[in-house]
């Protein structure tokens, strides 16, 4: 959040530079406009022209949609079309507005082909040619695509006028159905053709076969009745025979076995055991005796059980029961040997056919090799009148088809011109531009953000320096005035010289006391208060990495608002190679520091007082380059300078030189009491201040915090988290009456 509230104008800026594009892009951009139309490729059209079923499985029916959607991207339809719609001669389709993209191609192309030499062409060439161009452009403005996983196909047509992809479109499905009959037409046509051909030759050779069968007939006496040979049909008919007079044999060779076994059992058991059998003449006989007997016996054995055996009624009884059970077993006899005549009669029949069975088997062998080969010839000959047949059906159905005006296919959306412009599509190209252009400003932001090293917050001097976070110093600002267009100070007061100015600057903290400048300054002095509490002389050196970062201006501010509360306070330029601030003070002194440590002058004969707040200045001055400052600064000299102000100010401040480039303040910190850090806001990379820190530990120790000078108050909430102090800045504004000339 507090990134994209920071970086939010780089992305807002990419946004409209993005939609500016996009519509620049639609100003050049011609519109085109897409007609479509959808056929249906339906095999039940020519159900009523073909006898087989028309529901291909689902792997044929995708190729067979992916076959017609390439035969209508086809360069020989989108070619009948062209000539159709008379194309190859219309300015319209043929050189459409251009883009500028494809305005550039165009301009290419031409530059290009300046250095290529064609032949001439004649004027059939150059139709053809121009045919062939309307046919290629046809080709790459058409799009045909399976709708879905259904049957229909969508054909679809771009054009920069909606009248002409209407017409075109139209144009098109016709002659996909028109092409759709003619191939049907040309294929059938070529299968009766070759149909025909080939029935004459298979009429010819179904007759010839036939003619074959006959007369090998005749030539071997193989006459036939219904379809079969009469010495088939003789020798089927004595097979029959023969088989039943075989059955008759059996069946009376079982009755006359079965009546034998009753015979041989004796008289008393064939009396008990025999059947009567119902085709025998005397059967009504038989059964009267055995009725007979039945009723004799049951009397006998009733009166033999009432009055004994010996009762002269049951010897009457059993002497009438033997008389039947002879007369009973005398017609069993006569009855089994009316069975030995039956079978003696079968069998002689039995034999008699299977002699003639034999005689005509042997009779018929010198056919039966004939008839192998008349077999032959019937085959062949049934063979070709199938063939023959079949032939004659394919060509009856050929010739049906070939007038049978019906296409697999029909139109079920009919193409209209277009109403509307499908190309450019204004709301997605806007959108699209705006969203690139909100990426590309994202992709700055987060460039922007990764390469972020800086100070910008305190919570960031805290996590990468582990010190204290003193405050932020606003960055200073002028104006120009309204008469001379001059220099005008930051606190409004006008004066005649850019070294007045810049004195005006180093003294905003007493000019504007109670403003967030001079706030920072007084928390460094409580800190300073806190830390070195107890000795009644501290010595505060003002520090910095890099040059350029103010560390001069934070020193000086800090040294008058301390005098100018009443303590006495003295200001060292301390940094004798570059002494910017004896340069930014209206006073041109003749001696200076370097005299006084080198022992030339007391350091209080060169002591400058300013006079609104009672500062005392040492300045520094050279009249040559010096290569031995380190030594100067640290020197025992500068020792017994330090020593001799404790006595007289209750606070030193030495504006020392940057870190980075000399040893200067490294040489110092042994005499001082304390040091402030002076950071660039926005500006000083926090891994050298921490890497220079690291290496100067002596420093590190007496640092009592950081001060983030030349601050941008308007974009310090940008980059503070949510609920940081740097929230609230506008909040503060009401404690800080005194804000001119500060951001």
């Amino acid at each position: 959040m507090v990134i994209a509230r920071r970086q939010i104008r780089v992305v807002i800026l990419c946004a409209i530079v993005g939609l500016a594009l996009g519509v620049v892009y639609l100003l050049f951009t011609p519109s085109v406009y897409t007609a479509s139309t959808r056929v249906l490729l339906d095999e039940n059209l020519a159900r009523f022209a073909e006898d087989r079923e028309a529901t291909p499985v689902r792997a044929q029916a995708d190729s067979m949609i992916l076959s017609e959607v390439e035969i209508m991207k086809s360069a020989r339809l989108a070619r009948v079309v062209v000539m159709a719609e008379n194309l190859q001669n219309n300015e319209a389709f043929l050189n459409p507005p251009q883009g500028p993209v494809a305005w550039l191609k165009g301009q290419v192309k031409a530059v290009t082909s300046i250095f290529s030499s064609s032949p001439p062409q004649s004027e059939s060439s150059a139709e053809q040619a121009r045919i062939g161009k309307a046919a290629a452009m046809l080709q790459g403005s058409l799009s045909a695509e399976r709708v879905g996983r259904s049957f229909v196909v969508e054909l679809s047509l771009q054009a920069s006028d909606p009248a002409l992809a209407g017409s075109i479109t139209r144009a098109y499905a016709k002659a996909y159905l028109s092409d759709q009959l003619d191939a049907n037409f040309d294929a059938t046509q070529r299968a009766t053709v070759w149909l025909q051909e080939r029935l004459d030759e298979l009429r010819q050779n179904s007759q010839t076969a036939a003619s074959d069968v006959a007369r090998f007939k005749a030539e071997n006496g193989l006459t036939s009745a219904r379809g079969e040979l009469l010495s088939e049909q003789q020798l089927s008919d004595l097979n029959s025979q023969l088989i039943l007079a075989q059955a008759e044999t059996a069946n009376t060779l079982a009755r006359f076995n079965q009546y034998q076994s009753i015979i041989d059992s004796g008289a008393e058991n064939a009396v008990q055991n025999a059947t009567i059998p119902p085709d025998q003449a005397n059967s009504a006989v038989l059964n009267e005796l055995k009725t007979r007997y039945l009723s004799v016996t049951k009397r006998e054995q009733d009166v033999t059980s009432r009055f004994g055996e010996e009762h002269p009624q049951a010897v009457s009884l059993r002497r009438e029961q033997e008389d039947l059970t002879r007369q009973i077993y005398g017609e069993l006899r006569r009855v089994t040997e009316s069975y030995r005549n039956e079978y003696e009669v079968a069998k002689s029949r039995e034999t008699s056919l299977r002699t003639s069975l034999g005689q005509m088997t042997g009779d018929s062998s010198d056919a039966n090799q004939a008839l192998v080969k008349l077999r032959e010839l019937e085959q062949k000959s049934a063979a070709l009148a199938t063939l023959y047949q079949a032939f004659l059906a394919r060509y009856e159905e050929a010739s049906q088809q070939q007038s049978f005006p019906i296409a697999k296919a029909r139109v079920i959306s009919e193409a209209s011109n277009p109403v509307g412009a499908s190309s450019p599509r204004k709301s997605m190209i806007l959108a699209l531009s705006l969203v690139l252009g909100m990426m590309v400003g994202g992709a700055a932001a987060a460039f922007q953000e990764f390469q972020e090293r800086f100070f910008r917050t305190g919570e960031d001097v805290r996590n990468s320096l582990d010190l204290d976070f003193l405050g932020y110093l606003p960055l200073v600002g002028r104006r120009k005035s309204g008469s001379d267009g001059g220099p005008v100070p930051a606190t409004g007061v006008a004066e005649n010289s850019s070294e007045a100015v810049t004195s005006r600057i180093l003294r905003i903290a007493v000019s504007a006391p109670a403003s967030s400048f001079a706030e920072t300054l007084r928390n460094a002095k409580l800190a300073a208060d806190v830390v070195l509490q107890g000795q009644p002389c501290k010595v505060i050196g003002f520090v910095s990495v890099l040059p350029h970062e103010g560390k001069t201006t934070a020193a000086a501010n800090f040294a008058s608002l301390l005098a100018a509360n009443g303590a006495r306070t003295l200001l060292i330029d301390g940094d004798l190679r570059n002494p910017g601030l004896s340069r930014s003070l209206s006073l041109k002194p003749d001696q200076g520091l370097v005299e006084a440590v080198v022992g030339e002058q007391s350091w209080r004969n060169v002591l400058k007082i300013d006079r609104s707040t009672r500062l005392a200045i040492i300045p520094a001055f050279s009249r040559g380059r010096l290569t031995h400052t380190a030594e100067l600064i640290s020197g025992a000299g500068m020792r017994a300078l330090l020593d001799d102000a404790r006595n007289s100010f209750d606070y030193i401040v030495v504006d020392l030189p940057p870190m980075g480039p000399v040893v200067d303040a490294k040489a110092f910190a042994p005499l001082a009491d304390g040091f402030v850090l002076v950071a660039e806001w926005g500006s000083t990379p926090r891994a050298l201040v921490r890497s220079t820190l690291e290496s100067e530990p002596g420093i590190e120790a007496k640092t009592l915090g950081v001060m983030l000078n030349k601050t941008d108050m308007k974009k310090l909430a940008s980059y503070s988290a949510p609920g940081g102090s740097e929230q609230y800045i506008e909040r503060y504004a009401s404690y800080y009456t005194d804000q001119s000339g500060l951001n």
